[in-house]
C-alpha cells in the first residue's frame, strides 16, 4: 500500500499573485517531476489537493503525467494548518493517492505516519517534490523521494 505527499510548486509572491498561482520556476519544476515520476510508472489512482490555486495547479500536472485513473479533486482537511491525526487516520485505507498540499502540513504527516509523531521531522519537503510512504506489515516508511533539487 503506498500514498504519494507532495508539497505544491514553487508559486508566486502574494504581492504579486494574491491567488499564489505556480510560478514560471514552479511549474518547471513540477512538469519536471510529473513526467519523471511518469516515466517510471508511478501508479496513482487519484490525485487530491487542498483547493489552494497553486495545489489545484500541481495536482493537476501531476494527474495529467501520471494519468490518474480517477482523476483529480478536492479533498478536505489539507490546508497547512488542518489536523494531522484525520489524515494519518484514513492512510491505512489508501492506496496510489496523491495528497497535494502544503507545509507544514506535509511534513507533519509524513512524521506522524513514519515515526509515530507529528513534531518528529522525518523529511524536509521540497515543493513540487513527491514522498512515496509504503505501509508493510502495519507501518509506515519512506520508500522513495523524488526531489527538484539535489543540494
Amino acid at each position: 500500500m503506498q500514498i504519494y505527499l507532495v508539497q505544491h510548486g514553487k508559486s508566486r509572491p502574494k504581492e504579486e499573485d494574491p491567488e499564489q498561482s505556480l510560478s514560471p520556476e514552479g511549474m518547471a519544476d513540477v512538469r519536471r517531476i510529473a513526467e519523471t515520476a511518469g516515466n517510471y510508472g508511478v501508479p496513482v489512482l487519484t490525485v487530491l489537493h487542498s483547493g489552494k490555486k497553486r495545489a489545484v495547479q500541481t495536482a493537476e500536472i501531476m494527474a495529467e503525467h501520471l494519468k490518474a485513473e480517477q482523476g483529480v479533486r478536492e479533498g478536505e482537511n489539507l490546508k497547512p494548518m488542518d489536523n494531522v491525526h484525520i489524515w494519518a487516520d484514513k492512510a491505512a485505507g489508501l492506496d496510489r493517492v496523491m495528497l497535494v498540499g502544503h507545509l507544514p502540513f506535509m511534513e507533519r504527516l509524513a512524521s506522524l505516519l513514519v515515526a509515530g509523531k507529528p513534531d518528529i521531522r522525518v523529511i524536509r519537503f521540497q515543493n513540487g517534490g513527491i514522498v512515496c510512504l509504503e505501509q508493510v506489515d502495519g507501518a509506515w516508511h519512506i520508500k522513495w523521494t523524488l526531489m527538484p533539487r539535489i543540494g
